[in-house]
């Protein structure tokens, strides 16, 4: 039960600090979220190590937990490289895909437009990590997955924030779908662009988003 409270508090957190209530500099008192949350400790603990190995808090030894915000260009620099790597994996996993993982991709595809008639930007999330992870391992550079799953996993809080947009999913299944064809057809250059595309809108998406919600948010007084 644990682990489920830490993904919810986990994301709601995230929330929280993209729509301002948590501001750069806040510091997170674990007893307090705890108390806010009506969980115990644990979960609170997990969800701000999760928070941490994504750098959206910083966690200071006998100060305890701070939030801490990318600023525009940090976050601009990670997406660029984010791109440029899933390029990378999408270029070598064209001719390197098997036959079984790209029948994987597809059928976490479908799951992905599941989540999307159900109107679930957590589910397409969760099918989308999938998604693309499958890319990662394909690409059979063991050095270039880690790197990049390393990455993916520092961008995970945008990425999903960046969902939520009005018509971001659609757009992302129609993104995928190019992905897939180009995969499936063994043209290195085409999969490499799409899923290049594909990671810069979501870093264009995520900032349209954040403007959003802390325009919609009253400064703190």
């Amino acid at each position: 039960m644990d682990v489920r409270h830490a993904d919810i508090i986990t994301q709601q957190i995230e929330e929280r600090i993209f729509n301002g209530r948590y501001q750069d500099g806040d510091r997170l008192d674990e007893v307090k979220l705890a108390e806010q949350f009506q969980v115990s400790r644990t979960p609170i603990r997990e969800a701000l190590q999760r928070l941490a190995r994504s750098g959206l808090i910083q966690l200071v030894p006998r100060r305890g937990a701070f939030v801490r915000q990318p600023g525009p260009v940090e976050l601009i620099e990670m997406f660029e490289v984010m791109a440029e790597f899933e390029a990378i994996c999408g270029r070598l996993a064209a001719t390197r895909i098997s036959d079984e993982a790209l029948a994987d991709l597809f059928a976490a595809n479908e799951n992905c437009q599941a989540a999307v008639d159900a109107g679930d930007p957590d589910a397409y999330y969760f099918e989308n990590e999938r998604f693309h992870h499958i890319i990662y391992r394909e690409s059979g550079n063991e050095f270039l997955t880690t790197e990049t799953t390393n990455l993916h996993r520092r961008l995970q809080p945008f990425r999903r924030q960046q969902l939520r947009l009005r018509g971001r999913m659609e757009q992302s299944m129609a993104e995928h779908r190019a992905i897939l064809d180009a995969l499936e057809k063994g043209n290195p250059e085409t999969a490499a662009q799409a899923l290049r595309s594909h990671v810069a809108i979501q870093g264009e998406k995520f900032y349209r988003l954040a403007a959003t919600l802390k325009a919609q948010t009253p400064e703190k007084r």
